[in-house]
């Protein structure tokens, strides 16, 4: 009886992890930038929904962290040492990305609209989406750092809002703004370097400025160093 009563609690968990995985990615991929925000938003206005789905977004991660540090899990692959290096520096960008997005704002933030006729400066012109593209980074590493079951959902559900949520704020901001949209669209692109490869912009280095690289490369030396005491794991 012990080992029927232990399996269906660990599958229990398991979906409960699941379940939680479904309502992020729903919130964030299904209503924060379809059409359906749009009725919502009608109904109780811009403040009103902001509002709500901060503290929607707030109960929908605790619950995800709680479903993923109760789920049973299995190992599927072990990532060997030389992987694991390079997972470590693929977090750099990472952090450089993550700060260089809240330091200058962009259009495709949240945010009072005004930047109809600016053109995309600083980390804009290397892709418009450098905060999710940071969370992107961030949930690949873990997800293929990792390689157990429990992470693949609770990574991946983050890795999965990050990847959905750039053409879904783009759309966003096509139906919002389209001649803001239009201009920012012809001169930006998702995927990082894309729009400077295509010779649609140029990188300015300048414009990003020292000091956003120099306090993302002196964060991820931070965590890399403090990893094991605050998440119980080494990287390397």
């Amino acid at each position: 009886m012990v080992p029927i009563v232990h399996n269906a609690a660990a599958g229990a968990a398991m979906m409960m992890l699941l379940l939680a995985a479904l309502i992020w990615i729903g919130l964030h991929v299904g209503l924060a930038g379809t059409r359906l925000r749009d009725v919502v938003v009608a109904r109780i206005g811009e403040v009103g929904f902001r509002g709500a789905f901060s503290v929607i977004s707030i109960a929908a991660i605790i619950f995800l962290v709680y479903a993923w540090s109760v789920a049973p899990t299995e190992p599927l692959w072990f990532a060997p040492e030389w992987l694991r290096w390079l997972l470590v520096v693929a977090m750099l960008p990472a952090f450089v990305l993550f700060v260089a997005s809240v330091s200058q704002p962009n259009p495709t933030m949240v945010g009072p609209p005004g930047f109809a006729g600016r053109p995309p400066r600083a980390i804009t012109r290397v892709t418009r989406h450098p905060m999710l593209w940071s969370f992107a980074i961030w949930a690949a590493v873990h997800v293929i750092g990792n390689g157990d079951s429990a992470s693949i959902v609770f990574f991946g559900a983050f890795l999965v809002t990050a990847l959905a949520g750039m053409p879904s704020i783009d759309a966003k901001l096509a139906r919002r703004d389209p001649a803001t949209w239009q201009a920012l669209s012809a001169a930006t692109s998702i995927d990082p370097f894309g729009a400077i490869a295509a010779g649609r912009n140029r990188f300015v280095p300048r414009e990003i400025g020292w000091l956003a690289p120099v306090i993302g490369v002196v964060a991820w030396a931070t965590v890399l160093m403090l990893h094991p005491l605050l998440f119980g794991v080494a990287p390397v």
